[in-house]
């Protein structure tokens, strides 16, 4: 009792500052929503881009595609969750300072140094396709691996110029490059499917036709940040004449400094960034070995392989939206870090942790009683509903980890989430072997979801001691159980329901499931977070530092009973 006393004045304390500060809190939290919407927008195009593929293709190109996918996905997340994270961290201290020009400079050397890897990365990939492909164990990935590696090109300089607005906490034009570079993608996979699969490719050419969707989906991405790019120069003061790249700052800080200090803060948030596509990645260089020796053959293998990722999309909805919305924590913890102001900076990471808590676990349990009904939905069969339903567990812990990652390198705990990543990666990998032999596919979803909780818990330890946050037991165990059961007992009811009277009434298998999917995804999710407002797990004060999302929510928490001190009572 006394710690929660203890816990509710520090809160109030937080609060106290985080509300003196108004002018830059709602320009935060509207850059979060902002990126949120976008990231809401371009996973879910992401996503129905792989439903045509496999409708069209079948599971076995399915299959070869996501053997490559993952390369893809560590491209995309070290482009714009490494060097974003740190060029917005820099450029904000110097716009603190009222240095424009040196926030500029800053991204210039950045984009050097990036460019100049990428160039060496696409090099060595375009080069050794064929060796991965043998590493893999699937001679068919070789001409995906060739495809993808293009986007090497373009990504590092559209993730600098996104990490150059967001020190601005300007996320628009982060949000609309997002939303066009894969608009442009899935249009290229789909013209490229169709046209292939009329001229009765194979699956290997047919793969890659979908993986080079990622580099004409950059290049869209990269001509949209340019035109902002130019537009910032001529409106932002003191961005006119440049200072020369070779020389120094008004600080004295010179080019190669800058390139040494940006690189050794970039590369840890890299590591802790990308821990979904290299455990992912882990699948890929284990899994067709292990389902091969299981099944006797590669084809067998890769149809496996394919059902396997069927669930892997949404879970990555889920974390795309908690990591979009948590690119601008670093910007605004390093902002009250610098500041002194140590009750915000907790507050803040309290308030990350446990909205990123309550949407995954909301998610987690949505997505895995819906399990059935979404995958003949999106991809015409019930198979592998089961490793779907375990699939979908990553979503909560996985998005713990990402934003937990994003809170550490705010703090300066940059070191903690790449720590977490060797552990979990080792996990996966040692849990693909052990499980894999006795219950496939389903196996590989159990030590996804074991390597992922490892990391989450390992970053959530550290980030407790470096900002002194504290979780209390009635917003992370009560309320969203309390959430849980309400929209679990919604779910089932409409699917004991709706599932007889459609067979009773002949309805085709895809549509009734297409129908009791969107509807239990849209009532579920209505449901948990009513439940949520209801029982305390957000708080009426909380919303308050939130003003885009106090407007919406407020008067129906207003209308559900008393307002809430604090949800941590």
């Amino acid at each position: 009792m006394g710690e929660e006393l203890q816990q509710e004045a520090s809160n109030q304390q937080g609060r106290s500052q985080a509300q003196g500060h108004v002018q830059s809190a709602p320009k935060l939290l509207k850059g979060a929503a902002v990126l949120g919407a976008a990231a809401v927008l371009s996973k879910l195009l992401g996503t129905l881009q792989k439903i045509p593929l496999q409708n069209v293709a079948g599971d076995t190109a399915f299959g070869i595609y996501n053997a490559v996918y993952p390369l893809y996905i560590l491209i995309l997340f070290a482009a714009t969750a490494g060097f974003p994270v740190a060029v917005s961290k820099f450029v904000a201290e110097s716009v603190i300072h009222g240095n424009h020009r040196e926030a500029r400079r800053i991204a210039r050397i950045s984009a050097a140094v990036l460019l100049g890897s990428g160039v060496v990365m696409f090099l060595l990939l375009y080069g050794g396709a064929g060796r991965i492909a043998a590493w893999i164990g699937i001679a068919q990935t070789e001409k995906a691996i060739r495809s993808v590696s293009f986007a090497l090109l373009l990504a590092p300089v559209l993730a600098v110029l996104r990490g150059y607005f967001q020190g601005y906490h300007n996320m628009v034009p982060t949000a609309v490059s997002q939303v066009l570079e894969q608009l442009v993608r899935v249009i290229t996979m789909v013209a490229l499917l169709l046209y292939l699969a009329a001229l009765a490719y194979d699956e290997e050419w047919i793969a890659a036709g979908a993986t080079f969707g990622s580099v004409t989906g950059s290049a869209a991405g990269l001509l949209v940040m340019y035109v902002y790019w130019r537009k910032a120069k001529k409106l932002r003061p003191g961005s006119g004449q440049e200072e020369d790249t070779g020389g120094k700052s008004a600080h004295g800080t010179s080019s190669r400094q800058w390139a040494v200090k940006i690189a050794a803060y970039a590369i840890p948030v890299c590591l802790g960034a990308i821990v979904v596509p290299l455990l992912t990645l882990v699948d890929t260089f284990t899994m067709p070995r292990l389902l091969e020796a299981s099944y006797g053959g590669e084809w067998e293998a890769m149809r496996q392989f394919g059902l396997y990722n069927r669930g892997l999309p949404l879970v990555q909805l889920v974390v795309m939206i908690a990591s979009s919305m948590s690119a601008v924590l670093v910007p605004a913890l390093a902002d009250a870090k610098a500041r002194g102001q140590l009750d915000v900076m907790r507050f803040r990471a309290e308030m990350a942790v446990r909205l990123s808590w309550l949407t995954g676990l909301g998610a987690s349990f949505g997505l895995a009683l819906t399990a059935v009904p979404i995958n003949v939905m999106f991809y015409k069969s019930s198979e592998a509903s089961l490793t779907m339903a375990v699939l979908a567990f990553t979503a909560l812990f996985s998005t713990l980890n990402a934003v937990s990652a994003s809170v550490l390198q705010g703090a300066g705990a940059i070191h903690t989430p790449a720590k977490a990543l060797l552990v979990a990666i080792v996990l996966k990998a040692l849990g693909n072997v052990a499980l894999m032999p006795r219950w496939g596919i389903d196996g590989a979803a159990l030590s996804a979801v074991v390597a992922y909780a490892a990391a989450a818990g390992l970053n959530l330890v550290q980030l407790r001691r470096c900002t002194g946050a504290r979780f209390a037991l009635r917003p992370y165990a009560i309320a969203p159980a309390i959430g849980v059961a309400a929209m679990l007992g919604v779910l089932a009811a409409l699917q004991g329901l709706a599932m007889p009277a459609a067979a009773a009434w002949h309805v085709p298998e895809r549509l009734s499931a297409s129908a009791i999917a969107l509807v239990g995804v849209a009532g579920g999710a209505a449901v948990y977070g009513l439940a949520l407002l209801r029982s305390g797990g957000i708080s009426r004060e909380e919303l308050r530092l939130m003003p885009e999302l106090d407007r919406k929510l407020g008067p129906v928490l207003d209308k559900l009973g008393p307002a809430r001190r604090s949800a941590g009572r």
